[in-house]
């Protein structure tokens, strides 16, 4: 019996939350309703995707999604109120606010806005920003494999998603340590079966 519905497709941050059902082992489907859709804004009035179907409730954002499965598995997370979940929600909110967001402030501007309000002139000064945040990131990364050491966490999914990301958005990424660690993700198996997901 299916346990999850993900609304979205891999070809969004959808893939993120495919990921982390692939991590667990846990059975789900995927519905590609893409964004803005009436389907989608059936269910939630953002009209964003992805979207986690759980128990008949519909949740969203990828990575409060991410944060509900982990805690729910007790898999990629450390326990809330250790010290180790506070440090894994820092890097989180690092990622997401260095990374996940200049991406996205490039995306909109290339195809997501309305024609008339894109500003081409932004995309350099975002793909300086991101290697920027790259070097940070690999700051952080220091020498383990994963963001926190040895174990792979929620974090690791969001900051591999967006790796993938500037790949297909083609921001130049020169950093070694870093395209180490994004060939380290897509290494994973989960990772292999979530990109056959759809």
């Amino acid at each position: 019996m299916t346990a999850y519905t993900v609304i979205g497709s891999r070809k969004n941050r959808g893939f993120r939350v495919i990921w982390m059902l692939e991590e667990l082992g846990v059975p789900y489907d995927v519905r590609p309703d893409g964004p803005r859709s009436d389907a989608v804004r059936n269910l939630s009035p953002l009209g964003k995707v992805p979207i986690l179907i759980a128990d008949g409730t519909a949740l969203t954002d990828s990575v409060a999604i991410l944060a509900y499965l982990a805690d729910r598995h007790g898999a990629q997370t450390f326990p809330a109120g250790t010290l180790e979940r506070a440090k894994q929600n820092g890097l989180m909110q690092f990622v997401v606010e260095e990374m996940d967001s200049v991406l996205w402030t490039a995306s909109k501007h290339s195809f997501v806005l309305p024609e008339e309000h894109r500003v081409p002139e932004v995309k350099p000064s975002t793909k300086w920003e991101f290697s920027q945040s790259v070097e940070r990131f690999v700051t952080l990364l220091g020498d383990g494999p994963f963001l926190m050491g040895e174990t792979f966490t929620i974090t690791d999914i969001v900051a591999g998603h967006c790796g993938g990301w500037a790949s297909v958005a083609r921001f130049p990424v020169t950093s070694d340590p870093f395209r180490a660690y994004i060939d380290r993700l897509r290494a994973r198996p989960a990772y292999k079966r979530a990109q056959e997901a759809d």
